[in-house]
């Protein structure tokens, strides 16, 4: 997907978001029939790529994209990244990724797929990832955002807990205008 630059950002403005304390966070779990999120226990990287464009091709996602197959599955078979599917009646909507960073926690991806946004998945997809995070003995959970995510994004962060830290402003790389 390429942007027209005239509606195409001069800057990217990145948010950094932490939680620092289970006690912070404020889930939002939904209770709705057919709604499921597994871990993939063997990720591949057809799939994975699947998952990356389903949710990315909107937001001018890019860094995965350009990693060839051989490096994807080596970053995503590390034993400190654990990734997750969301499936509604038996269709893939969404994912998101934890990587484990010592007593931190990353959520490095996060997403719905386009079909899949304005039904409550969100705030429920992100609960699980946070909750994941805590279960696996985290200490700090931390998150980034850009003006390229969703408008969602941000309020769906700060409504579970997180706090920003630090927002930083840059140029606009070229790798997100083509």
């Amino acid at each position: 997907m390429t942007a027209p630059a005239s509606d195409f950002p001069e800057f990217l403005i990145i948010t950094y978001l932490e939680m620092t304390d289970a006690t912070l966070f404020m889930p939002a779990f939904i209770q709705r029939d057919g709604v499921e999120i597994r871990q993939l226990t063997t990720p591949d990287v057809p799939l994975y790529r699947r998952l990356y464009d389903g949710v990315g091709e909107a937001l001018f996602w890019r860094d995965r994209r350009l990693m060839s197959d051989a490096d994807l599955l080596a970053a995503i078979t590390r034993p400190e990244v654990s990734i997750y599917v969301l499936s509604v009646d038996g269709v893939v909507s969404g994912y998101f990724e934890l990587e484990r960073q010592g007593d931190d926690t990353e959520i490095a991806y996060f997403g719905l797929f386009p079909g899949s946004m304005g039904a409550g998945l969100g705030k429920h997809l992100l609960s699980t990832a946070i909750d994941q995070a805590w279960k696996d003995g985290a200490k700090r959970v931390y998150v980034h955002t850009c003006n390229l995510d969703s408008p969602a994004a941000l309020p769906n962060y700060i409504k579970r807990g997180f706090e920003v830290y630090d927002v930083q402003r840059q140029l606009m790389p070229d790798r997100y205008k083509t």
